[in-house]
């Protein structure tokens, strides 16, 4: 009977280790989703004091588990001034995260960007 319990404890034990060691791995990955979005703040639309992030124009960010990245963003129109060189600003300081081992940045159209994306810090900032 005390080797039955034995196994079992020790079986506890393990799994007990396994939640502990994925719980660790998930707030590691949010922790550097956390950094992605405090980089992403500091980049602003020339044309609107307000930063990127706000404005509504990052659609999705997904960490893997050795810290890529996929980033899903839009611009405010297609025919943006800054359509060749804010993805490329966004993508490179991204890269600038010591943890990051790539980004995919991907430039979506769909669904548009409209006003209601902002953030309730924009649509004060900007006096909506």
């Amino acid at each position: 009977m005390a080797i039955d319990q034995l196994k079992e404890r020790l079986k506890f034990e393990k799994n007990k280790s396994n939640k502990e060691k994925l719980s660790n791995n998930s707030s590691k990955i949010l922790t550097v989703k956390e950094k992605v979005i405090e980089e992403i703040k500091k980049i602003y639309d020339p044309e609107i004091p307000v930063n990127i992030y706000e404005l509504g124009l990052i659609y999705d960010i997904i960490i893997d588990e050795v810290n890529n990245v996929k980033i899903d963003m839009t611009l405010t129109s297609p025919n943006c001034p800054v359509a060749e060189s804010l993805p490329n600003e966004v993508k490179n300081s991204i890269k600038e995260i010591k943890e990051i081992k790539d980004v995919d940045l991907n430039l979506v159209w769909d669904p548009p960007w409209n006003k209601d994306m902002m953030s309730e810090a924009a649509k004060l900032e900007l006096n909506i």
